[in-house]
């Protein structure tokens, strides 16, 4: 492991238990390789919707594209490039009305690129970003992580593996003593 990158999702900085348990297991990494390199991604920060303009220069072959078209894929890009650059990925992301906040949702249809993270076979999809490990730490105030009424854990889960990452481990974020650090007991 040399780089991490981690994806926060949550509206909320001050008192958000993913941001806080992504943070300790980031600094428990980090005690494992001192030279860890980390690049941090927050969506909070807001993060453009796709559209038309950008379905079309996506499915544009990428040899054929004008400069308007290059234009609109660039964030995304750099985003898929932040992606595959990783060998560990940190995603905290709360549970928003029994699914993932919009911000994640739209990371995902910005990084989910035909050709460049997946690619479909004559056998059906196959993902390209593979041997990442990742780490998957959810938080929700109702609805319980794992439960039949969890969608986000499945979906973003089910989004990894579409695109290579299985290696994936779901950290309780509401399950950790936060005065103790005891984010390890979960990894």
């Amino acid at each position: 492991m040399k780089s991490v990158l981690a994806v926060n999702a949550s509206g909320r900085y001050q008192d958000s238990l993913t941001r806080q348990v992504s943070a300790m297991l980031i600094d428990e990494l980090k005690n494992q390789r001192a030279d860890l390199e980390v690049n941090e991604r927050d969506l909070a920060q807001g993060l453009p919707f796709v559209d038309q303009q950008w379905i079309g220069a996506n499915f544009t072959d990428p040899d054929q594209r004008d400069p308007q078209q290059k234009q609109t894929l660039a964030f995304s890009d750099e985003l898929v490039k932040e992606l595959q650059h990783a060998d560990t990925i940190v995603i905290g992301s709360p549970v928003y009305n029994f699914g993932v906040p919009a911000a994640l949702k739209a990371w995902v249809d910005l990084v989910a690129r035909a050709r460049l993270t997946f690619r479909y076979t004559e056998n059906g999809p196959e993902g390209l970003v593979n041997n990442k490990k990742v780490y998957l730490v959810m938080a929700s105030g109702g609805v319980p992580i794992g439960s039949a009424m969890d969608f986000a854990t499945p979906y973003i889960q089910h989004v990894l593996g579409f695109l290579g990452m299985t290696d994936v481990t779901v950290v309780d974020a509401t399950k950790i003593d936060l005065k103790n650090g005891e984010v390890l007991a979960q990894l």
